[in-house]
């Protein structure tokens, strides 16, 4: 398995992996997968921002991918980002969702950020949990009944990751 930078010619096995989750899970609370118009749209602004997208990568194959995007437009959120993994429901379990958010991480820091959050859908599966706190992240909050999906009623935890990066370290996002 190979960790790379996503390009453009990724974004079809980008787009089938997050619509599986869109169509037959509660993972995201889209209910429409995104066109590859809007996957270019997305690649673009994280490529545009300096921030990191990648993807994971097995025998030529896409199986994964995470990103991180600006968390929020006003400039004191500079330093802060949001990230987002999926993986192939193949690759599940396997390392890849450790080594993608690993790389991300390490990623950001280079960048400069400081801090990454999640925002994970608490369905009662807690693989993604599991994954983000093995990786670093805490439970900083949590927001009760927001998301109604597929006959379900679901709460979202927030995670955060501090990365250490020195305050003058700091960028500004999507500058």
């Amino acid at each position: 398995m190979k960790i790379r930078q996503a390009s453009e010619s990724d974004l079809d096995a980008i787009g089938r992996i997050y619509g599986h989750y869109v169509i037959s899970g509660v993972a995201t609370f889209d209910e429409r997968p995104p066109s590859l118009a809007d996957w270019q749209g997305t690649y673009s602004k994280i490529v545009a921002a300096g921030l990191p997208f990648l993807v994971a990568e097995d025998e030529g194959q896409v199986i994964g991918y995470a990103f991180a995007k600006p968390w929020r437009d006003r400039p004191a959120y500079r330093a802060t980002a949001e990230e987002s993994i999926y993986l192939a429901p193949e690759a599940a379990g396997k390392g890849a969702g450790t080594a993608l958010l690993t790389r991300l991480l390490e990623d950001c820091a280079r960048c400069g950020i400081a801090e990454v959050l999640a925002v994970v859908v608490d369905s009662g599966e807690p693989a993604s949990l599991r994954l983000h706190r093995r990786c670093g992240f805490v439970e900083t909050g949590r927001l009760a009944r927001v998301g109604r999906k597929h006959g379900r009623v679901l709460d979202t935890v927030l995670l955060q990751c501090s990365l250490d990066t020195p305050l003058d370290d700091a960028v500004t996002v999507g500058a």
